[in-house]
């Protein structure tokens, strides 16, 4: 079990610097591993079993090392007690790299304060967050795909690595760094990387499954007993399905939900069309209201999450 001290600690890192810009970062490194590993297995035959060697022996590495170093870690002498030296600066480092939320809510807000300068540097800028194609993307959709990105990442940026470090610790949160990693890499479903990232895909919708879940509803329910409406959670049950991923369009669907708008539908990947279904009804103009609500509602859904883990892991203690 991870110290309290060192979660609270470690979000409280992540809300005041967000991602290190100038320090090493341990997903950076995990890129160049997939990618030195994509490069020299994704060619020939056996595709599929290459990359399931590749992000099977890549998830099982970074646990283990983790898992390790925190034991060796906590041998090491302290005057603060077992636990309280060295492997508690450890775990709150840790933390602090997993946590993206700060930076994501930047990266969202910045896209619109570009948007206000002009389309091209709006386009430019969503461009940072998005894999989707946005070189024509209008207006609407540049906001569109912001506030898609802010409320999917939500769960794989902050909900999920504190889902995981519940579960298991510092070493399973930097794992599911590792996993989300690996799919954002190569689970994609385009020619280059249909049979090679499926396994990272697949591992990373197992490891979604209850997060991105448990994230609509943190996002959902301080709305619903805030505006005395309990309907969000049957159009999160309806809408929630209306995705490509079998997690991403639950999250989705709570901010759509919230915002009474309408996310989804057809984009560009690589060169390649996919016809995403809509989520919700409404296609209306998003505004900067809606970005700032958005950012409220984000911000609420982490803090219960942080809240709640702190709390239990202090009647464990």
């Amino acid at each position: 079990m991870t110290n309290p001290f060192a979660l609270l600690i470690g979000w409280v890192l992540d809300l005041i610097f967000g991602d290190p810009q100038r320090l090493p970062h341990p997903v950076v490194g995990f890129g160049r591993m997939i990618s030195w590993g994509e490069h020299r297995l994704n060619k020939g035959a056996h595709r599929q079993l290459k990359g399931a060697i590749l992000a099977i022996t890549l998830i099982l590495l970074i646990f283990i090392a983790t898992f390790l170093l925190r034991y060796l870690f906590s041998k090491l002498p302290s005057p603060f007690g077992e636990g309280m030296g060295v492997r508690l600066l450890f775990d709150i480092i840790i933390i602090f790299y997993c946590l993206a939320g700060t930076t994501l809510i930047r990266e969202v807000r910045n896209v619109f304060l570009a948007l206000d300068r002009s389309l091209e540097e709006g386009r430019e800028q969503v461009a940072r967050i998005v894999g989707r194609d946005t070189s024509e993307l209008s207006a609407q959709k540049v906001r569109t795909a912001a506030l898609e990105t802010l409320a999917e990442n939500l769960s794989d940026g902050v909900i999920a690595p504190l889902f995981w470090l519940a579960l298991l610790g510092t070493p399973g949160m930097l794992t599911y760094k590792m996993v989300n990693t690996l799919d954002s890499m190569i689970g994609y479903r385009t020619e280059r990387y249909k049979d090679f990232g499926c396994w990272a895909a697949r591992i990373d919708d197992v490891a979604n499954y209850i997060p991105a879940r448990l994230t609509a509803l943190l996002m959902a329910l301080p709305h619903a007993i805030l505006n005395f409406d309990f309907s969000i959670f049957n159009f999160i049950k309806k809408n929630g399905k209306n995705h490509a991923s079998p997690n991403s369009g639950y999250p989705e669907a709570a901010l759509a939900g919230i915002l009474n708008c309408r996310f989804g539908g057809p984009h560009y990947y690589f060169g390649e069309l996919f016809d995403k279904p809509y989520i919700g009804e409404n296609d209306r103009e998003l505004t900067t209201d809606d970005m700032k609500k958005a950012i409220r509602v984000n911000r609420t859904a982490e803090i219960l999450m942080v809240v709640i883990i702190f709390f239990v892991y202090l009647q464990l203690i």
